[in-house]
């Protein structure tokens, strides 16, 4: 067992994808080879059954790295504001809060009164206006407060992913 953090975990994660890469590179290179009817061939240096191994342990250290981290945002509860939350249910609100947050951005953006542009074959129509259906103020405010959870929900997780220590069976 090793004890261990999210942030860590991640950085070893990438460390690991990169062996793989290298790996599968080294693979793909070295399984075949071209050499010319009256020329000595150069082989390259491959043994299937070893790369083979070496990608699945990596594959297998990756799983179990991956899983740990699974449960620990599955089990771990983070105090974020007033409420405690599980790291899996911050990463799906901020996901949501984001989408609202994009859509509230749309919205204070607007003017009170906009003019249409003239639809396509329509001649001398009279001008035409959007006008928008909602409190801006109130709109701003809400952007404002959203900005703000999503600050505090990301806060929350650098402390955590930077602190916070779990056990990885590697």
């Amino acid at each position: 067992m090793q004890k261990m953090t999210s942030a860590y975990a991640n950085k070893l994660l990438r460390s690991l994808e990169e062996d793989k890469s290298f790996w599968t590179n080294k693979e793909l290179t070295s399984c075949t080879y071209v050499a010319a009817v009256n020329e000595a061939p150069v082989i390259p240096e491959y043994d299937y059954k070893e790369v083979a191994a070496t990608i699945s342990a990596i594959d297998e250290k990756m799983a179990t790295i991956k899983h740990a981290i699974n449960l620990a945002n599955a089990t771990s509860l983070v105090q974020v504001g007033e409420q405690s939350m599980t790291i899996d249910t911050i990463l799906v609100k901020m996901a949501q809060l984001n989408k609202r947050k994009t859509f509230l951005d749309e919205l204070r953006k607007k003017l009170p009164k906009e003019r249409e542009e003239p639809r396509y074959g329509a001649r001398n129509a009279s001008p035409e206006y959007r006008y928008i259906n909602y409190d801006l103020d109130l709109i701003k405010s809400d952007y404002e407060a959203v900005s703000k959870t999503i600050m505090d929900m990301q806060m929350a997780l650098d402390i955590y992913n930077q602190t916070v220590q779990f056990e990885v069976d590697i």
